[in-house]
């Protein structure tokens, strides 16, 4: 794994388990940290629910993993452009596929932040 990445063990019922360790709802780790985040389907997604992978730059973030929800769809035009202006990567899939990848990539050694709404 990256440094302390968390492991995603699981995920459903509306939720993660993280490193053995429940949390509900959907999550955002940047920095190999995770933390609630409030978003619960793509429609919320905003900018300003980014601002911590914005923050971390790209010397701690390459690209975003953001898992949208159940079904895979893209997110806005203006999520893509400010990714774009501030020279970070955007993956994006059903957070199933994400949750799955986020392990590998850690496991790489990857740079990356997490988006992951929960299902």
């Amino acid at each position: 794994m990256s440094r302390d990445a968390p492991s995603i063990d699981a995920f459903g019922a509306g939720g993660f388990r993280l490193s053995g360790d429940w949390h509900a709802g959907s999550l955002l780790i940047v920095s190999d940290v995770a933390r609630p985040w409030p978003v619960t389907d793509l429609a919320q997604l905003s900018v300003a629910a980014l601002e911590p992978v914005f923050a971390a730059g790209r010397a701690e973030v390459e690209f975003l993993l953001l898992g949208v929800g159940s079904r895979n769809a893209q997110p806005s035009r203006a999520i893509r452009e400010a990714l774009l202006a501030a020279g970070l990567g955007l993956e994006f899939m059903d957070t199933a596929a994400a949750a799955r990848l986020y392990n590998v990539l850690t496991s790489e050694g990857r740079r990356l932040a997490a988006a992951l709404i929960a299902v």
